[in-house]
């Protein structure tokens, strides 16, 4: 999986590239968790959703945001690291100008940038969110969420608590013309250190019953 290299708004983004062998494959870009907090494209879950999405023919990009790794720039509280992502997400589209779909996952701190692109990019058809840190950060932006999508939580998580998950999947669902899957895997903290092949489990399942 290639080396990239991207340019973001303060300089350089690291990140790996697989692309596609279909013609015209769909595309997915990949977030990893809190870069303050020890958070890398390597973080294990992040690298679990990129092989899923490698698995089913996605071109499918993870990188480092600001100040992580090889990447230039310093953590932005958010703002800057949403800055990233589209960043990201346009070297993708213009790497792949006839995608037949796009997708965005996250683990923690990347799903919830990853809720804040889907708002903001109306082509994102879908997206995968672990352990979105709902109980951190305001996701009241998400009125309406503008797609489907998958969220996957662990009933042991001491960091992101699970009723804070439940709430903000039960908000979405009530939302008109968009269904929100909420799986709660047991036994599971907030690494997934020994669910991550149920989290590989479910997102392809997902995939599947999306006609991915």
């Amino acid at each position: 999986m290639p080396e990239v290299i991207i340019n973001g708004p303060e300089g350089r983004l690291e990140g790996r590239y697989h692309h596609g062998t279909a013609k015209n494959a769909p595309i997915a870009l990949i977030l990893h968790p809190h870069p303050q907090h020890g958070g890398t494209m390597n973080n294990k879950v992040a690298y679990t959703l990129f092989q899923t999405f490698k698995a089913r023919g996605f071109s499918v990009l993870r990188f480092n945001f600001r100040g992580v790794g090889r990447s230039q720039g310093s953590f932005d509280n958010g703002q800057g690291e949403l800055s990233d992502a589209a960043s990201a997400l346009d070297w993708m589209q213009n790497y792949n100008p006839n995608a037949t779909g796009c997708w965005i996952a996250g683990f923690s701190f990347g799903a919830w940038i990853a809720m804040q692109l889907l708002m903001r990019r109306p082509e994102i058809d879908g997206f995968i969110s672990v352990a979105p840190p709902a109980n951190m950060y305001d996701f009241t932006f998400l009125a309406p969420c503008p797609s489907s999508g998958l969220i996957i939580h662990g009933d042991r998580d001491d960091i992101v608590s699970p009723d804070s998950v439940t709430k903000l999947s039960a908000k979405l669902n009530s939302q008109k013309g968009i269904t929100i899957e909420h799986k709660v895997v047991p036994g599971a903290d907030h690494f997934f250190g020994q669910q991550l092949e149920t989290v590989a489990a479910l997102s392809d399942d997902y995939l599947t019953r999306a006609g991915l």
